[in-house]
């Protein structure tokens, strides 16, 4: 076995919270809680991919409000749902793992059909095309008095989660969702000190960070993913994402994630592989959102042809950029050989697809030096978010 093989199943620390290996399962939205509720679904598969052996699994899109929520099918955090969210954390914790929740935030594309308020808000006034269907054509622009709401939602959400089992969190900075919608020049076009240069556009997610730290304390674990690049014109470039992994090093972040693209403008630049559009007609209900994408469909998802380790390069840059986090590579590591490849130059990895193909990946990799996981980046996993059972592999079926 190679030091590199070694590393990635060695037990690490991240910040006060010890992991059995360095990988970690990243946070692919299950659709798994119905009417906002986590449902048993939810826990078996949490429950079953730490019985396969990752050190840390994230059940994603934890929404810090319910106007954060991009589908009322989304949980957020409140005291209404303790009872499913503790029986989710024990039962990662009773198969020997630990369990951390994504913070999110949709910011100005909510889609959510329950959302309380006239439209929804994010930095700038703009088209909610995502939310014409659900009545919500319109976005505004956040008063700092809603800025401070949200702040405070974050700090009320950070309280919750540790206080109901889990044993870190991960905000979300990135995938076009409300942080990013801040950080990006794309989608924050205001004038007073939350946007301009980059220090004003990060004033909101550091301030969002600051209230969760002071909610969770110095030694849980806060990670963060963000943005290497919208893929989009006017967005994101990397030599900005750059500096923002900078700041949020300096802001005290444990652990930095390098995604990129945006769910709502270039999903592929994040997946790769085989386009998600013939399958979301598919299982899409709405007539209106059917035609949206059949008429803007190529334009949103891009042509991206999958290779490993695509994110490699900018991950890179961020590495040399911070100073004290740790960095989590995300994109593209589905080989052992690719996961060497990382564990020679970054602190963990996170894996999406592959664990959803194979949850028992990790006991799976570790008894057998040549295993191959099988997954063909098809992405019809990514599609079932509009099914009603949630994600799987469809190359599972029977």
């Amino acid at each position: 076995m190679s030091q590199y093989r070694e590393k990635l199943f060695a037990p690490a620390r991240l910040n006060g919270l010890e992991l059995r290996n360095r990988i970690i399962r990243a946070a692919t939205f299950e659709g798994k809680c119905p009417n906002g509720y986590p449902g048993d679904e939810l826990i078996a598969l949490h429950r079953e991919v730490a019985q396969g052996g990752v050190g840390l699994t994230t059940v994603a899109y934890c929404a810090v409000e319910a106007n954060g929520r991009v589908k009322k099918e989304m949980m957020y955090m409140h005291e209404g749902i303790r009872s499913q969210v503790e029986a989710l954390t024990s039962a990662v914790h009773q198969a020997g793992g630990k369990v951390s929740g994504q913070m999110g935030h949709c910011g100005n594309f909510s889609q959510n059909t329950d959302f309380r308020g006239f439209r929804p808000l994010g930095p700038s006034p703009m088209i909610n095309l995502g939310g014409i269907a659900a009545g919500l054509p319109f976005a505004g622009a956040m008063s700092h008095k809603d800025i401070d709401h949200v702040v405070q939602c974050f700090h009320d959400a950070a309280l919750f989660m540790k206080s109901a089992g889990f044993d870190a969190v991960e905000v979300h900075f990135g995938h076009g969702y409300g942080l990013s919608q801040f950080i990006s020049p794309r989608t924050n076009r205001r004038t007073d000190e939350y946007g301009g240069p980059l220090i004003n556009r990060m004033r909101y997610p550091l301030r969002a960070l600051e209230a969760v730290r002071k909610a969770v304390g110095d030694e849980f674990p806060i990670l963060g993913k963000m943005g290497l690049t919208d893929g989009i014109k006017g967005g994101l470039t990397t030599d900005e994402a750059v500096e923002v992994a900078g700041l949020l090093d300096d802001a005290g972040i444990d652990a930095i994630i390098p995604s990129g693209g945006t769910s709502s403008m270039n999903p592929m630049l994040l997946f790769r592989g085989d386009s998600l559009l013939p399958s979301m007609l598919e299982l899409e209900k709405s007539a209106f959102m059917r035609f949206g994408m059949r008429v803007f469909g190529k334009k949103m998802f891009r042509n991206y042809p999958y290779e490993e380790l695509y994110f490699l390069d900018g991950a890179r840059r961020v590495r040399d950029r911070i100073k004290r986090a740790k960095l989590c590579y995300i994109g593209g590591a589905s080989t052992m050989q690719s996961l060497e490849t990382v564990m020679r130059e970054f602190d963990f990895v996170q894996m999406g697809r592959t664990l959803i193909k194979d949850p028992l990946f990790v006991k799976n990799a570790m008894a057998d030096p040549n295993y191959v996981n099988g997954c063909d980046h098809c992405n019809k996993c990514a599609a079932m978010i509009l099914h009603p059972e949630g994600i799987r592999c469809v190359r599972n079926d029977p």
